[in-house]
């Protein structure tokens, strides 16, 4: 199992920026490939992005593309996504997933693990 904590959620007006964490513990060995997903209310959950943790390859939806950029740091098994322009829009509770698989995900039943997400509300 790869349990999955967010952190960084919060309020933010538009134009603003934000940088949420995702810590991975226990078997980390299978975490292969991580992503961000974000669910809105009354929306199904959607893809943010998603990258390998060797950083070789990343994949990013294209409501995000520019915006938002996903890093990891191996050492500290975090997985990062920084958001800047941000936009009304862009409010929704955001997931940190990791998948066992070595190749690229974008939907969310590629995903093997899931956190319990952090809210992000910006403001117009």
């Amino acid at each position: 199992q790869v349990q999955l904590q967010e952190s960084g959620g919060g309020l933010v007006q538009a134009g603003g920026s934000l940088k949420l964490s995702c810590v991975a513990s226990g078997q980390t060995y299978n975490a292969n490939v991580m992503g961000w997903f974000r669910q809105a209310p009354g929306k199904e959950r959607e893809i943010v992005g998603s990258i390998l943790w060797s950083g070789a390859q990343s994949y990013y939806a294209d409501s995000v593309e520019g915006r938002f950029t996903i890093s990891r740091d191996n050492i500290k098994n975090t997985l990062y996504l920084e958001m800047n322009s941000l936009k009304p829009e862009d409010t929704a509770v955001y997931y940190c997933a990791a998948r066992k698989s070595y190749a690229l995900g974008t939907v969310v039943g590629d995903f093997d693990y899931w956190g319990q997400g952090t809210q992000v509300t910006i403001s117009s």
